[in-house]
C-alpha cells in the first residue's frame, strides 16, 4: 500500500481501484485507511446470508458470530463502498429467509448486492455430498442472474424460485431501490480520489440518465427526488448519485427477464 500511494501521488492519481475481501476487513482500521490512501473506492464481499446456520453450512467462518451490518458500516465509514454477495437455498434456509435478505439488503445500504441461488460448482466439496445424495441436477450456467442452479434443494423448488423472484423485486424496485441509494449516500463520505469529480464523460452521462430514465422510464419519479435531494443536501456525492441512478436502470434490465 505505501508504495502504491507513493506511486499514485507521482503521478497525480490517475486511477481508483475496487477489490475483493472478506468481512474482517472491518477488523483493521490501518489497512482501510491505507486502502482509502491508495484510491480503493470499492470491495466486493460475500456476505451470502445474515442466518447464522446457512453460514455454518458454507463454512463462511469470518462472517459468523458478528453483526454483519456494523461489521459493513465500519468498511463504509471509511469511506470505502461495498459491493455484496447474496446466496439462497441453502439446506437451512427456511421460507422467511427471503424477507431477511431483503431487510439486511435495505439495512446495510448496499447498491450492488448481488443475489444468487445456490449452485455446486464441479469437484467442489458441496457438488460430492450432493452427488452422493442424488440431487445434482446438471452444470451450473455460472450465470447469477439467470434464476438457475444445478442442484436440488431442500425447500421445493418452485417456492425456492418465487422467492427469490421476491428478493429481486424488494431490492431493485423502484422504491425500495432508491431508498437504499439515498440510504447510503446519507452519511456516506468517499475518500478515493476522483471518486466525486464531475468529469466530461459523466456529464454526458447525466444528460443522457435525465432523458432515458428522467423522462421516459417509469422509474422518474424516484430519479427526480433523488436528482434534487442530492443536489442541494449532497452536492459533493452528486455524481454517485446520478451513477447509481444509472445502475438501478441497469439492475431493472438484466433482472427483467427474471420478474
Amino acid at each position: 500500500m505505501p508504495a502504491l500511494i507513493e506511486w499514485l501521488q507521482a503521478h497525480n492519481n490517475p486511477f481508483t481501484f475496487s477489490t475483493e475481501a472478506s468481512i474482517n476487513l472491518s477488523d483493521d482500521p490501518e489497512l482501510m485507511e491505507l486502502m482509502t490512501q491508495a484510491s480503493f473506492s470499492a470491495v466486493f464481499i460475500g456476505i451470502e446470508t445474515p442466518q447464522e446456520s446457512g453460514l455454518a453450512e458454507c463454512n463462511k467462518v469470518q462472517n459468523r458470530n458478528r453483526n454483519l451490518i456494523d461489521c459493513i458500516r465500519k468498511v463504509q465509514q471509511a469511506g470505502i463502498e461495498i459491493h455484496g454477495g447474496f446466496i439462497v437455498g441453502f439446506d437451512s434456509d427456511s421460507p422467511n429467509i427471503f424477507k431477511q435478505q431483503i431487510d439486511f439488503i435495505q439495512e446495510s445500504g448496499i447498491i450492488s448486492a448481488m443475489i444468487g441461488l445456490l449452485n455446486a460448482p464441479t469437484k467442489s466439496k458441496l457438488y460430492k455430498r450432493l452427488k452422493s445424495e442424488g440431487r445434482i441436477l446438471n452444470k451450473m450456467s455460472g450465470d447469477d442472474t439467470d434464476s438457475s442452479t444445478n442442484i436440488i434443494p431442500k425447500m421445493n423448488m418452485a417456492e425456492l424460485k418465487s422467492g427469490y423472484q421476491k428478493i429481486i423485486r424488494g431490492i431493485y424496485e423502484g422504491k425500495p431501490y432508491y431508498e437504499r441509494v439515498r440510504h447510503f449516500l446519507q452519511d456516506f463520505n468517499p475518500r478515493a480520489k476522483n471518486k466525486t469529480k464531475l468529469t466530461f464523460t459523466k456529464f454526458l452521462a447525466l444528460i443522457k440518465s435525465i432523458f432515458i430514465i428522467g423522462i421516459f422510464d417509469n422509474n422518474r419519479k424516484y430519479y427526480w427526488r433523488l436528482f434534487f435531494w442530492s443536489l442541494f443536501k449532497k452536492p459533493k456525492l452528486f455524481p454517485m448519485a446520478i451513477t447509481y441512478s444509472i445502475y438501478g436502470y441497469h439492475f431493472k434490465k438484466v433482472f427483467k427477464k427474471i420478474y
